[in-house]
């Protein structure tokens, strides 16, 4: 049975190598003077925020530039960004970057908008009016957070992530340009990628998926998967990038509309207590999810796994398939494939099983877990 679904698009798509030349128009077609645009210093050394910036004020706005985004962003990245944002007045935004750079742009609007601090907008529908217009640039495909109205903040001192969400806070603009996404250094195009493709199984068995959802997540499955391993080994192929680049942003609307489960879940409390990086958390976790999940949504990962040309059997081993796909074009990226190459141990996973509990995506998966499920998460991935 079909289930009801309510979809309202909120941000254009502009797809297409070269596209970062029409930032300037898109912004002031949105209506942009006076512009904040928010990046890092990789960016900023790629020479992306130069033409970013070369762009917007051929078309006569202003553009000033905070590039001090961190991986992981917390409230004090959000509070430098947001003085900038205060002393020009700016009436708009523009993250250029990774995940890391559009959420921070996300997290300065919520509190420059709407006032306070930016764990008053931990959950969602917390702004308390409209937020200004913003473009999201993103440089990797990944996070998909370009098409998400979601921004994830840490606490800077707790290290867990706040997840900010407001329909207001939607991006006018996703701008995609694959070009931008060939600067990566290899880990992160294999991390950035695998956290993409982890978006896609997981918004495809979620509870509250939906047929819109999910066909988004099945399209993100397919260009994802035709391209990751190519992207690997020949990191100057722009047509597999643009792959990547628009999965990552499909498997990002899928989110918006179906949101994830398990494996972001004990992923987070990963990256708070050991640092591990995110992309290499979710790779890691997938496939024992996909396993403990099996029992509820064995017949969807079968689907996944015949789109992937695999063959697959009956219900005594339901999930395996794509389980096992995952671990091996995982085991490609070269990033660590287990939790002891990530310095985990044995002693810290009750804490870590407690952290995954109490997280907010633990109740979107397909199957209810407890902290005694977490465990045996955490053990079979150590």
């Amino acid at each position: 049975m079909l289930s009801s679904f309510d979809y309202q698009p909120r941000t254009r798509i502009v797809f297409g190598c070269g596209s970062l030349s029409r930032l300037g128009e898109l912004a002031v077609a949105e209506g942009a003077q006076k512009i904040l645009l928010v990046s890092d210093p990789g960016i900023v050394r790629a020479g992306h925020v130069r033409r970013a910036v070369e762009s917007c004020e051929q078309v006569g706005t202003k553009v000033f530039v905070f590039d001090e985004v961190e991986e992981n962003p917390t409230e004090q990245h959000v509070n430098a960004g947001l003085t900038v944002a205060r002393r020009e007045e700016v009436d708009f935004f523009i993250g250029v970057g990774g995940g890391s750079a559009m959420d921070c742009a996300k997290g300065i609007n919520f509190v420059y908008s709407c006032g306070g601090e930016i764990k008053d907008y931990w959950g969602v529908g917390k702004a308390t009016g409209p937020l200004h217009p913003m473009i999201a640039v993103p440089t990797t495909a990944g996070t998909g957070s370009e098409t998400q109205s979601f921004a994830l903040i840490c606490d800077a001192v707790t290290h867990q992530k706040m997840a900010c969400g407001d329909p207001r806070g939607a991006c006018r603009v996703a701008l995609l340009d694959p070009e931008l996404t060939v600067s990566q250094p290899p880990a992160v195009t294999a991390a950035t990628g695998t956290d993409a493709i982890v978006h896609a199984v997981e918004t495809f068995v979620t509870r509250p998926r939906n047929p819109l959802s999910v066909t988004f997540s099945r399209e993100a499955w397919k260009l994802l998967i035709s391209s990751f391993e190519t992207v690997l080994a020949d990191p100057e192929n722009v047509e597999a990038r643009g792959r990547m680049l628009l999965g990552s942003s499909y498997a990002g609307i899928a989110i918006e509309n179906s949101m994830l489960g398990a494996t972001h879940s004990a992923a987070n409390p990963l990256t708070a207590e050991f640092g591990v990086v995110h992309g290499v958390a979710v790779g890691i976790l997938l496939p024992h999810v996909v396993r403990l999940n099996a029992s509820v949504v064995g017949s969807s990962y079968d689907e996944l796994a015949k789109l992937a040309g695999l063959s697959v059997g009956g219900r005594e081993n339901f999930g395996e398939p794509l389980a096992g796909y995952l671990e091996k074009i995982f085991a490609k990226s070269g990033l660590p494939r287990n939790l002891a190459m990530c310095g985990v141990t044995e002693e810290f996973i009750p804490k870590l099983a407690e952290g995954a509990t109490s997280q907010w995506t633990a109740q979107f998966n397909p199957r209810e877990l407890n902290q005694q499920d977490f465990e045996m998460l955490y053990r079979g991935a150590l």
